[in-house]
């Protein structure tokens, strides 16, 4: 096996080379992408999606590796093959969390994969707050920080209405037309200040998704949680938001902005458990302050509005876990996973999937392994953990989903007690 050699994404490279970006947020990656842009640089966020994505992964990551590193290092070397680019002048990027999740070495994994099919040439740009690595022609300056924190914001608020809207909209289209035109209104904000009023363009937003027609008819609500890109990208959890609402259901997702949010609550437990780093820990501290006031000042906003319900703050979700698991169990999704599952019910959502990617042990242990407690402390609870890997079939995993949902029927029809008996019998 040759040597794995770091190829530096250069200033000049910035001009020439187009820079590939797996997708994971639908929404939020418009956003990325428009920003990217208009800073500079030459982006595409990738959408293919179809089998030869695994059929790649598998040709070029181990099979008991983690599935969402098979997804994504599958995606970016489906795209290298394609001829659609040119193999000189283009580029990857992909996230490093820097943390114990193998996420932080998806980046070597990927390098060695673009090796063995003879891309060695192509620069591979990790984007990181951990300093593992730095590239002259890609800078996280506070300018592009503040944008990008604004177009997660509003994508988070677009995602959390659309899932409120769209099963219940009666002209079929609508949700997602009128999404796609407060993507573009937001995107082409962007090219001046008026990304920055928040309050104004949230108020405006829910009006307009408040204003559309529908159904009155009452739906079971299915919340889902799990690793970060199996919970998000449609890739990986195979659609899982559109097959709950043709089923009949209303998909319940947070926003990724609660994850943001952990991170920096990690900063701080750091400092406070083990007496690591001081500094990161105060600056921590003010980002998180800063950034749950904007999202009570949203929660605000849709609550006065009426019509749709507002997500919980963060520091609900922190209160949550008390209990349940401690704030010093922070790999991967750590604690926020299973505070977001108690979240869930204390809203009334008891019906949830936990998507579990292969390979993911962190997400074992917080997701899996936490189910039988909030189970006793929550009976009414309907969880079930929905395996990933390249082997699951469809056909198995709806039909978990089907039996899942089949049992909120019968709580929501006859009620705890006699359901138990049902399920039972």
């Amino acid at each position: 096996m040759p040597e794995i050699k770091r190829i530096e994404f250069t200033k000049e490279m910035k001009h020439t080379h187009t820079i590939l970006v797996p997708m994971m947020l639908p929404i939020h990656f418009c956003f990325l992408e428009h920003i990217l842009v208009q800073e500079g640089y030459r982006i595409e966020v990738l959408h293919n999606d179809d089998q030869r994505i695994i059929e790649e992964g598998l040709r070029h990551v181990h099979n008991d590796t983690c599935y969402p590193a098979l997804l994504v290092i599958g995606q970016m070397m489906e795209a290298l093959k394609s001829g659609r680019y040119d193999i000189d002048h283009v580029a990857l990027a992909i996230t490093q969390t820097g943390g114990g999740c193998r996420a932080s070495n998806y980046i070597h994994l990927l390098r060695k994969a673009l090796i063995q099919a003879g891309f060695s040439q192509v620069p591979v740009i990790s984007v990181n707050f951990s300093h593992l690595e730095k590239n002259s022609g890609f800078h996280l300056t506070p300018k592009l920080l503040v944008k990008l924190a604004a177009g997660f914001l509003y994508g988070d608020v677009l995602m959390w209405l659309g899932n409120q809207l769209k099963p219940y909209e009666i002209e079929q289209g609508t949700c997602d037309r009128l999404t796609k035109a407060w993507i573009q209104t937001l995107c082409d904000q962007m090219d001046s200040l008026r990304f920055t009023h928040i309050r104004k363009n949230v108020t405006q937003i829910v009006q307009a998704y408040g204003a559309v027609p529908r159904s009155s008819q009452t739906k079971i609500k299915v919340g889902i949680v799990g690793e970060i890109y199996m919970k998000y990208a449609p890739l990986g959890n195979r659609r899982l938001e559109e097959f709950l609402i043709k089923e009949g259901c209303e998909p319940v997702v947070s926003g990724v902005l609660d994850f943001a949010l952990y991170c920096l609550e990690n900063a701080k437990i750091d400092y406070e458990y083990y007496d690591r780093n001081k500094k990161a820990a105060k600056l921590a501290a003010w980002a998180s302050a800063y950034l749950q006031t904007l999202q009570q000042s949203i929660a605000d906003i849709i609550k006065a509005d009426g019509t749709f319900r507002a997500p919980a703050p963060f520091h609900e979700i922190i209160k949550d876990r008390e209990g349940i698991i401690d704030r010093g169990v922070k790999m991967g999704e750590g604690w926020l996973l299973s505070s977001e599952m108690v979240e869930l019910i204390h809203s009334g959502v008891n019906n949830i999937v936990c998507c579990q990617p292969f390979g993911c042990l962190p997400n074992h242990i917080v997701a899996k392994g936490m189910m039988r407690k909030l189970k006793d402390r929550y009976p009414a609870s309907n969880i079930v953990a929905l395996d990933f890997d390249p082997s699951a079939t469809s056909v198995n995993q709806e039909n978990r989903l089907k039996l899942m949902l089949a049992n909120a029927r019968l709580y929501e029809h006859f009620g705890e007690e006699t359901a138990k008996e049902l399920t039972n019998a």
